[in-house]
């Protein structure tokens, strides 16, 4: 490499540096942190004690912290079928089969769920799901199915549920407009040349729309799956983690056991299980999709 070639590469290490340094300051220097952190007994009113792995025998064995990790499970997986798959029909419908200005309309009403305040959006839901003037069991009683009344976020079976369904009806939106980019950037001599063929509508989504979507679909699922290991606004909004620890997620104990319970050692010991989850997760699915990606 010749010295005038070195020499062009400090413009653009200078132009990388800011990015760097915030990078290192802001996202890798708190993540090593965090990791020594979990290593120690503290609290906001004490000196760090050194424990060593205490804090993840302490988790392991704690009932709540499995419960979290079930809720977060069960998030990941309704919002990977609501969110991604439902997002990607949604999507692939109001491309095909609406026209005109109908179309703008109707992604305009489903995009703006995504874009309100998720502390305003889980008010609303609590005064939805409330079980003497909500609308949920209003509508039930009106059509005579008042069996099926509950206090949907007091009691312990339907409370992370019903925080579930409420994320669906928010985020599922804002899928739906990154699966329709994706689909714009589809051929139509594709679709064309697959309906001269005899192709159905379901046949060309299934055939043509969903593989050149691939890279947008894994966009969306990592975004989604990771989305549902960090939940915590909602959850703190309408339950707090209650009844009884039922709808306790994992970015919520955390919270809890850091300001509540004054245990930031042992919070810290969550957030390095929730770090270890989300990459993981996100790694596998890389992996799975590599070499898959679509040339068109």
């Amino acid at each position: 490499m010749t010295g005038r070639s070195r020499l062009g590469r400090w413009p653009m290490l200078l132009w990388v540096a800011p990015a760097l340094a915030l990078l290192v300051v802001f996202v890798y220097y708190p993540v090593v942190e965090n990791f020594r952190l979990s290593l120690f007994k503290w609290s906001a009113f004490s000196k760090e004690q050194f424990v060593g792995l205490d804090n993840y025998a302490h988790m392991v064995a704690d009932p709540v912290f499995w419960g979290a990790l079930f809720n977060n499970v069960a998030y990941a997986v309704v919002s990977v079928v609501c969110q991604v798959f439902g997002g990607l029909v949604l999507a692939a419908v109001l491309e095909e089969l609406v026209r005109g200005r109908l179309k703008g309309i109707l992604r305009t009403i489903y995009f703006i769920p995504a874009v309100l305040s998720l502390t305003v959006v889980g008010l609303l839901f609590t005064f939805i799901y409330n079980p003497q003037i909500g609308l949920v069991n209003g509508f039930l009683g009106a059509v005579g199915l008042s069996q099926f009344q509950h206090s949907w976020l007091g009691e312990s079976a339907t409370a992370i549920w019903s925080i579930i369904a409420m994320s669906q009806w928010q985020n599922v939106g804002y899928m739906m407009v990154l699966f329709i980019v994706a689909m714009q950037r589809v051929p139509r001599e594709l679709y064309e040349a697959a309906y001269i063929d005899g192709a159905s509508r379901i046949e060309a989504f299934r055939r043509i729309t969903i593989p050149l979507v691939r890279e947008m679909t894994l966009l969306a699922m990592i975004i989604t799956i990771s989305g549902a290991f960090l939940v915590l606004n909602e959850v703190w909004v309408m339950t707090a983690g209650g009844p009884d620890n039922a709808s306790q997620t994992l970015a919520s104990w955390l919270y809890k056991s850091a300001f509540f319970n004054d245990k930031m050692g042992y919070a810290a010991t969550i957030a390095v299980a929730i770090f270890i989850i989300t990459m993981a997760a996100s790694i596998v699915q890389l992996f799975l999709n590599r070499g898959k990606s679509v040339q068109y």
